[in-house]
């Protein structure tokens, strides 16, 4: 089964959000180990008003959460065999490309190598599918 280029549209943009917010959460979720309760349960309410509470990071959870709304409804039309490492994939490349684009470590020439050899496999994936 050949994937269409909407489907493909959408796997992209379900890549880009889950991707890009990624660093975003990691950043806004920064401080949530300070939050101290001696009860497990109590430190487990605390650390959620805590996030519920921070724009920088409910705002890029509530766009993954709205990437994975768009993927589910892609997985209708589109196989999950190609969806799964499509989206999982790309959505690496985008955390990685995000996180150097704010100034994050991402590991030197290795992790390019390794955003290289995850884009032709997505390739040979796509095209795979496309000849079919």
């Amino acid at each position: 089964m050949a994937v269409a280029a909407g489907d493909l549209c959408s796997l992209l943009l379900v890549s880009l959000m889950w991707g890009v917010t990624n660093p975003f959460l990691r950043s806004g979720a920064a401080g949530v180990e300070s939050v101290r309760e001696e009860r497990k349960v109590w430190r487990l309410f605390s650390q959620a008003r805590f996030l519920i509470s921070n724009y920088r990071y409910i705002i890029p959870f509530l766009l993954n959460q709205c990437g994975s709304m768009v993927f589910y409804f892609t997985l209708a039309s589109t196989e999950l065999s190609l969806a799964v490492p499509i989206c999982n994939s790309l959505a690496l490349v985008f955390t990685v490309v995000t996180g150097w684009v704010l100034g994050e470590d991402i590991g030197g020439k290795g992790a390019v190598l390794g955003l290289f050899i995850t884009m032709m496999g997505i390739t040979i994936c796509v095209v795979s599918s496309v000849s079919q």
